[in-house]
């Protein structure tokens, strides 16, 4: 199944893009996403671990599975102050 990937913030800098479709297994988890998005865009990789990731509007860990046609938001630590 094709599931787009959104970028937010930093990550979308770093990728040079605003998003990401990537091939997965039917009923992969977030887990799997993570990691093949880290091989799709390596400049994502260093950080991977700390972004939060949403399945449609709600915020999911990794356990979670992944609909078809489902839009997944990935979205950098934010610092400031």
């Amino acid at each position: 199944m094709n599931v787009r990937v959104r970028l937010f913030a930093v990550a979308r800098q770093w990728a040079g893009r605003d998003s990401v479709t990537l091939d997965l297994p039917d009923g992969a988890s977030l887990a799997q996403l993570r990691r093949r998005l880290a091989e799709e865009v390596p400049q994502l990789s260093q950080a991977m671990g700390q972004m939060t990731f949403a399945i449609g509007a709600q915020y999911a860990d990794d356990r979670a599975t992944i609909p078809p046609d489902a839009e997944v938001a990935c979205i950098p630590p934010v610092s400031g102050g």
